[in-house]
């Protein structure tokens, strides 16, 4: 039984093997683009998100400071 199972198993043809070498790299450079983009837009959502925030505290910092004169007594 072992003797018949090398005609019944094909072994793989090289236009199989390249085909999945180039299904492999294309998923990949797809995988890694995927990553970046995800990584830019995290960059940029933290940026504007940092910016939002040094405004706020602009702000907070001229508004009038109730809580320093309760402090004071």
């Amino acid at each position: 039984m072992s003797q018949e199972l090398p005609q019944i198993i094909p072994a793989p043809q090289p236009e199989v093997e390249e085909t999945f070498s180039a299904y492999q790299t294309t998923r990949e450079f797809y995988h890694e683009v995927q990553g970046r983009l995800e990584f830019k837009r995290y960059c940029e959502w933290y940026y504007t998100t940092a910016e939002m925030h040094r405004q706020e505290l602009q702000k907070m910092r001229g508004e009038l400071n109730i809580f320093r004169w309760f402090r004071r007594l």
